[in-house]
């Protein structure tokens, strides 16, 4: 469990005479498995938590816990209800001194217990930055997370991979999205919903308007939304068989596009699908030569082998003089 998700998980428990699974499930955002084992590691690590079946049942924290939440800062308390978010996305939002001021008053209440044993922030470390990324320019979370949080209207120069030069846009912001290690600025522009990478907002002003958002949406509606349509409408599934000995290598490289047919395994490979945003991506595919087998779709094959040819003509041997 996230040190995150522990204190999220504690505020419901504490702040309820009994909440359901299913409502600790929607408020964390996670499954009901996953809760269920969060419940379990709390009962393990000796805190009084119960569960009582039935139509006026629910999940309670009894009384005499020694976990003291009220010496918690109503600022300490907004941080750590951020469930999800890792060690250097909440130094970006400058949220870390928060959670470490948390953290150590909660040490301090808990300081009788697991003596024997040294502090997991002494023998875990977390870096959750990608191999070789680079250093990138635009805005950053904590510049932008109080104009945010006031509810305004802004103005952003947004740098485009699709246009020549950067634009100007007027947005009405729902908030900030982290999404696999990126940070995205969730606006309405023009009463349309889109994701603004943060590295590529060159410049931005707070405007003296609020914001004009839908009603009925909310940032976790919008931010699902647009993700769902990222992934199933700008994207191509590219259907392969890989080797058996380099499975490991390309679960490593696309992680979670990587998506294996378990009813497809055989001694020579292993079948599945892979989610590309662009048909130009599949050159990924090449630096495993005949080890991934792609099957289709015809247009995905059609460019891989104009990329071999064209590869192979590049280093053909010239002709003697």
């Amino acid at each position: 469990m996230t040190p995150d998700r522990f204190f999220s998980l504690m505020l419901l428990l504490a702040s309820r005479d009994a909440v359901t699974t299913q409502e600790l499930a929607s408020a964390l955002g996670v499954s009901l498995r996953t809760v269920t084992r969060d419940l379990n590691w709390l009962r393990d690590a000796g805190l009084p938590v119960t569960a009582q079946r039935g139509r006026l049942g629910g999940v309670t924290m009894l009384p005499g816990s020694g976990l003291d939440l009220t010496r918690l800062t109503p600022g300490e308390r907004d941080h750590l209800s951020l469930a999800g978010l890792d060690l250097r996305q909440r130094a970006e939002l400058n949220a870390s001194v928060e959670s470490r001021r948390a953290l150590s008053k909660i040490a301090a209440a808990q300081s009788g217990r697991g003596h024997e044993l040294l502090p997991l922030t002494d023998v875990v470390h977390v870096d959750s930055r990608p191999w070789l990324q680079a250093r990138t320019s635009g805005t950053t979370p904590a510049s932008l997370i109080g104009a945010v949080r006031r509810g305004r209207r802004l103005r952003i120069e947004y740098d485009s991979p699709h246009e020549s030069c950067s634009r100007v846009l007027v947005v009405d912001p729902y908030g900030l999205l982290a999404k696999a290690g990126i940070w995205y600025l969730v606006a309405d522009c023009a009463r349309v919903s889109r994701m603004y990478r943060l590295e590529r907002i060159m410049a931005w002003k707070e405007l003296d308007q609020p914001r004009r958002i839908r009603g009925n949406q909310t940032l976790a509606t919008v931010a699902a939304a647009l993700v769902d349509q990222w992934e199933h409408s700008h994207a191509i599934e590219v259907s392969v068989t890989i080797d058996q000995t380099q499975i490991e290598r390309a679960q490593r490289i696309f992680g979670q596009r990587l998506v294996r047919d378990d009813h497809e395994e055989s001694v020579t490979g292993h079948k599945g699908t892979i989610r590309f945003l662009h048909l130009e991506d599949v050159r990924a595919l090449l630096p495993f030569g005949s080890a991934i087998t792609v099957h289709g779709p015809t247009e995905a094959r059609a460019h891989l082998s104009d990329l071999a040819t064209n590869l192979a003509h590049h280093y053909a041997p010239s002709p003697a003089s």
